[in-house]
């Protein structure tokens, strides 16, 4: 480890915080863990300032307006494979809080000099199985087709229905996998129905309430975390536009179109953008409903832009990549649409979540090839 990463990570932290630890004093020991062992620990302060920080510099997030109130689980003394499946569950059940869904982050292990020491091969804590049947018909989530094979090899089995989850895989230091399936408990799961038509719940169709992000990394002035599953809540657009409507995923615009009795023979009649509204609807509708945490992309741009002015008059530019930031439906109506924002590059962003190119390989069920990320057992 480079100890400039470290110390330049140490100033700006004193500098934010005004921290009472006497900073040469914390510099010597940083150099000194560094020297004697590669590496060096984080104090509790350091972690949740670092962690917090990582959301605010996450370019793709619309929803950092409270990344401050980011609730940090430290659980760094937690690598074995079944106690981190344990405490995955645990944060689920506690960011739930009976629907008011809070923002909370739990880091295990850190990597050390070697590599790795966990990691959860998930893209999501909460991800639905997707099966392909011997008639080539999809069942369920297209898009973890790769990661149910590679659960099947493990000796999961699902009840082959749509909306089965996903149990957790996690490979511990030894790159060895292990697979555990969430207790029911700590899945939380909301039937969708519409405000109007009170046929749209034939359709079956729910999601899970809590979107808690597990494949990517944690990095902390040269620390990696590389198992640290956050979550905040949902912008109904991620799964009203998205989620249930993408071709390789659900792809439930046409049957919404036709339980609506739109006309599908054009595209000049917009069936599409109809069917794709009632069904954002149908999903703000039945979160509200279930008293469930939401957003909607109106609500969440003008929090967003109130975001950057308070980063502004705190002195501090704004990271933010326009293609993520706009929502999927209705952007042009949206402020965020109508601005420029800071230029940014998001390898020189620090402290960072970060999404290594070897972890998309891992979520989708496939080992990574040899030297296509960082870390031990690629």
């Amino acid at each position: 480890m480079d100890p400039a990463r470290a110390l330049a990570f140490l100033d700006r932290f004193h500098r934010e915080t005004g921290s009472p630890v006497d900073r040469d004093t914390r510099r010597r020991e940083i150099v000194e863990q560094i020297r004697t062992t590669g590496t060096y620990i984080h104090t509790s302060a350091e972690l949740v300032w670092g962690a917090r920080v990582a959301w605010r510099n996450s370019a793709r997030c619309i929803g950092r307006l409270y990344w401050n109130s980011l609730v940090v689980r430290d659980r760094r003394h937690v690598s074995r494979p079944e106690e981190v499946a344990a405490q995955c569950a645990g944060h689920l059940r506690e960011t739930w809080r009976g629907g008011r869904i809070r923002p909370t982050i739990t880091v295990f292990a850190p990597d050390a000099p070697t590599g790795p020491r966990v990691r959860i091969w998930n893209e999501q804590l909460i991800r639905y199985a997707g099966y392909r049947r011997a008639d080539g018909a999809l069942v369920g989530d297209g898009r973890n087709q790769g990661i149910t094979e590679l659960a099947h090899t493990l000796g999961w089995r699902g009840a082959g229905t749509d909306f089965d989850p996903l149990p957790l895989i996690v490979e511990g230091a030894d790159g060895r996998l292990h697979s555990y399936a969430l207790p029911p408990d700590a899945v939380r799961e909301i039937p969708l129905t519409h405000p109007e038509h009170p046929g749209f719940a034939a359709l079956g169709l729910r999601w899970h309430a809590i979107p808690a992000i597990s494949n990517m990394r944690l990095e902390i002035g040269g620390v990696s975390y590389s198992a640290a599953p956050f979550n905040g809540w949902y912008m109904g657009t991620e799964i009203g536009a998205r989620n249930l409507v993408d071709a390789d995923r659900y792809d439930m615009l046409p049957a919404i179109a036709a339980l609506f009795g739109l006309d599908t023979s054009s595209e000049r009649t917009l069936w599409r953008d109809r069917a794709s509204i009632e069904l954002n609807r149908a999903v703000l509708h039945s979160f509200d409903a279930a008293g469930a945490t939401i957003t909607d992309h109106h609500t969440e741009s003008d929090r967003f832009l109130r975001h950057v002015e308070r980063e502004t008059e705190a002195g501090r530019t704004c990271p933010a990549d326009w293609s993520w930031i706009v929502p999927p439906v209705s952007g042009g109506l949206t402020p965020v649409y109508h601005r420029y924002y800071d230029d940014h590059d998001e390898s020189t962003q620090s402290p960072a979540y970060l999404l290594d190119e070897a972890a998309g390989h891992r979520s989708a069920g496939r080992r990574p090839w040899a030297g296509s990320g960082s870390g031990a057992n690629e």
